[in-house]
C-alpha cells in the first residue's frame, strides 16, 4: 500500500517525502526493480551529504554543485563518470519535484568526463573461455556456464535477459530467439547464430525441461538469479585461468568485435536492444585504436594506389 505524503505547516515537504513521492510514481510506472535499486542507491549517497529532512524548497543550483564538491572530496580517487552516474540519479529527482512545483527551477548539469575505453576480454582470455569441458569429467554446472559464456558471446545479452530466458524463447526452427524481458521493456527478436545454436541443442539434450521452463537453471531447477549468474561466471572464468569474470564485458566483447568484424552499427542497435544510435556510436570512438585492422584496404587512398603511384612527376631544375 502507498504510504501517505505529509506536508508540514508551510504546505512544504522534505526531501525524504519528496523522493518517496518520486519512487511511488516510478513503481507506478512499472520501472524495472533494477532502476528503482539504481535510485535507491543514489538517493542514499545524496542524503550523506544533505540531511533528507531538508525542505525541496531549499535545494538550487549551488546545492548540486556543492553535492559534486562533496563526492571529489569525500570519495578517494573518484572518477568523473563515476560522478555522473551519482548525478543523474539525483537529477531525475530533482527534475521531477521541479515539475510537481516542489523545488526551484534549475539546470543540474552533469560534469565534463573524458569516456574511458570500455574494458572487454582479450582474445587470449576467450580462447580460454571457449574451450569446451569434458562432459565426461566436469560437471552439468561447469558445462552450463560454458553454455552461457557462449551464450553471452554470442548475444550481449544483459544479465537480467539472460536470467530470464525460457527454453521456448529459442525458437531453432526460425534460427532467432525471443527477448522478452529486457532494460527497455520493449522485446524484440535477434537472429540465432550457427555456433550458438549448435551449443544450445546439444545443451538442450542434457538440459531437458519444457519450453516454459528456464533455459538456464541452478542446481535445484530453478531460474538462476542475477546473483547466481554472477557467482556462476565468476567460478568458472577464475577456473580457467581468467581474471576478468565481468557479465557486462562480455556485452562490451560482443560489440567492440562486431565493429572490428567491419559490422554496421544500426544493426548492432539492434542487437543490442539500444533505442539510440548515440550509445552504439560510443563504441565506435572506445575502439577507434582498433579500427586500424583493414584501414588499408579500406581507406580509398590506398584503393586508388595504382593511379596515384603511376603519376610520376619530373620536378626538373630549369
Amino acid at each position: 500500500m502507498a504510504k501517505k505524503i505529509t506536508l508540514n505547516k508551510s504546505g512544504e515537504i522534505s526531501l525524504k517525502e519528496g523522493y518517496l513521492r518520486f519512487i511511488q510514481q516510478k513503481r507506478a510506472m512499472n520501472v524495472a526493480p533494477d532502476t528503482i535499486d539504481y535510485y535507491d542507491m543514489c538517493y542514499k549517497y545524496f542524503t550523506d551529504y544533505l540531511d533528507e529532512q531538508t525542505l525541496c524548497s531549499e535545494i538550487n543550483s549551488e546545492t548540486a554543485i556543492d553535492y559534486i564538491l562533496y563526492l571529489r572530496q569525500s570519495r578517494e580517487k573518484i572518477s568523473d563518470t563515476t560522478v555522473n552516474t551519482y548525478l543523474r540519479g539525483v537529477r531525475a529527482i530533482f527534475y521531477y519535484l521541479m515539475e510537481k512545483g516542489n523545488i526551484p527551477a534549475f539546470k543540474a548539469k552533469l560534469i565534463r568526463a573524458e569516456k574511458k575505453i570500455k574494458e572487454t576480454y582479450t582474445d587470449d582470455e576467450l580462447n580460454r573461455l571457449l574451450k569446451k569441458p569434458d562432459l565426461k569429467r566436469d560437471t552439468f554446472a561447469v558445462y552450463r556456464n560454458w553454455v552461457i559464456v557462449c551464450y553471452l558471446l554470442g548475444t550481449g545479452n544483459r544479465a537480467r535477459t539472460v536470467c530470464n530466458l525460457k527454453i521456448g524463447d529459442i525458437d531453432f526452427g526460425t534460427h532467432e530467439i525471443r527477448l522478452k524481458k529486457v532494460k527497455n521493456k520493449k522485446q524484440y527478436i535477434i537472429p540465432l547464430s550457427k555456433t550458438l545454436e549448435k551449443s544450445l541443442r546439444e545443451y538442450l539434450e542434457y538440459r531437458q525441461g519444457e519450453p516454459d521452463d528456464c533455459l538456464f537453471c541452478n542446481a535445484y531447477g530453478q531460474p538462476m538469479t542475477q546473483e547466481g549468474l554472477a557467482s556462476a561466471i565468476y567460478y568458472f572464468n577464475t577456473s580457467r585461468g581468467v581474471a576478468k569474470y565481468s557479465i557486462h564485458l562480455f556485452r562490451h566483447t560482443f560489440a567492440k568485435k562486431w565493429i572490428l568484424n567491419r559490422g554496421d552499427i544500426f544493426r548492432l542497435q539492434q542487437v543490442l536492444g539500444h533505442s539510440s544510435i548515440e550509445i552504439v556510436k560510443e563504441y565506435v570512438n572506445m575502439y577507434g585504436h582498433d579500427l586500424r585492422q583493414g584501414f588499408d584496404e579500406f581507406n580509398p587512398l590506398d584503393n586508388m594506389s595504382v593511379e596515384v603511384n603511376r603519376q610520376k612527376i619530373d620536378m626538373k631544375r630549369k
